[in-house]
């Protein structure tokens, strides 16, 4: 037997007909053909075939009238069943009418054979649909290749730009703080602060691995926007006055913009749809007064809520160009005297057990 042989004969036909007769003449042509016949004289004996073969048939051929279950309930079944839809269920039967074809195809058939059979008809019909079969196989086949190749272009794409992006806010902390350290500490604070609020009722369905995860990537984009304040504010060895002030406070907005320019078009992305979150409202308050929308209580971003608090609590107990570090107990005091106006007051209940905890607490 030649390769060729060989591979048709892994090829199994089922032929379901109460008729032996018919059963008989399909099973001639079949192993004509190369092919396996499984024969059943019943749609319970044809279920029981698929359900004890390894090998699910490539083609089905069912005689529609037949006692118990006839062959439009058997078609029916197949296609409900996720492992056995795909299979072509050509129905071979003397009801010929316009009606009794309409009602076949619409329940999932894909062809008909009228008895009595024709020996080159039914021959050409299993080779047609065989040939179909197998070439929707390699269809989808390719179609999974082409989706996990796309998939890996665009994660490698995601995670170019997230590259691009982390060593953008790492510029921009470095050449602001002193120490350079406020970029890790608010990556790492922001995910000790989460794990700790999973702990919590009132979070615990909402802060989940996934979620921590994706915080701690964004946080560091948090003042990303800063990149383009003018350095003399930016590096100002003194408080800001008014007006330079109100242009520190543009670099939330101008954060959150740059990144949703990059996110358009990259498709569904947790990364960048939770950093683009925090930058634009990592400075609004509990109580309203922040900005840039003045957004107010569960209406800021959970993301946001957390990393204002983690990065608020990072500026204050480190040096900057404009100021001394304030000591830990007055930092506290603060963040516990502004819990529900400026912070999340939950959020702070939680922030105050595990803020020992923190990177570069002093």
């Amino acid at each position: 037997m030649n390769k060729e042989s060989q591979k048709n004969n892994e090829i199994r036909i089922l032929v379901v007909d109460d008729v032996e007769v018919n059963l008989i003449i399909l099973e001639e042509i079949i192993k004509n053909m190369g092919y396996q016949p499984l024969l059943a004289e019943s749609v319970k004996e044809a279920l029981q075939i698929i359900e004890d073969s390894e090998i699910l048939p490539r083609v089905i051929l069912s005689d529609i009238s037949m006692p118990d279950i006839d062959g439009y309930t058997f078609c029916s079944m197949l296609k409900k069943n996720p492992y056995t839809k795909d299979i072509p269920v050509i129905f071979i039967s003397a009801m010929d009418s316009a009606s009794d074809l309409s009602k076949g195809f619409e329940l999932g058939a894909v062809d008909y054979i009228p008895k009595p059979f024709d020996k080159t008809e039914v021959e050409m019909r299993i080779s047609t649909h065989l040939k179909m079969y197998s070439m929707q196989r390699d269809l989808e086949q390719n179609n999974r290749q082409l989706s996990i190749m796309v998939a890996r272009q665009m994660e490698k794409l995601r995670v170019e730009q997230k590259n691009i992006m982390t060593a953008l806010a790492r510029l921009v902390e470095n050449k602001e703080s002193i120490s350079g350290d406020h970029y890790k500490n608010i990556m790492y604070n922001s995910r000790i602060l989460a794990q700790g609020m999973q702990l919590s009722p009132k979070f615990e369905d909402v802060v989940t691995d996934d979620f921590i995860d994706t915080l701690e990537s964004s946080a560091g984009l948090h003042d990303i926007g800063k990149i383009m304040i003018p350095d003399y504010i930016l590096l100002k060895n003194a408080p800001l006055d008014s007006e330079e002030r109100k242009v520190m406070c543009t670099h939330a907005e101008i954060g959150a913009k740059m990144l949703i320019d990059i996110y358009e078009g990259v498709g569904k992305n947790e990364f960048f749809e939770m950093a683009i979150d925090i930058a634009w409202y990592h400075h609004e308050c509990w109580d309203g007064t922040g900005y840039p929308k003045g957004l107010k209580g569960n209406d800021i971003p959970l993301a946001a809520r957390i990393v204002k608090l983690i990065d608020v609590f990072d500026a204050m107990i480190h040096e900057r160009r404009y100021k001394k570090p304030i000591p830990l107990d007055e930092t506290l005091d603060y963040i516990q005297n502004n819990a529900g106006t400026v912070f999340d007051p939950d959020i702070v209940s939680v922030f105050m057990k595990i803020y020992r905890n923190f990177s570069g607490n002093i």
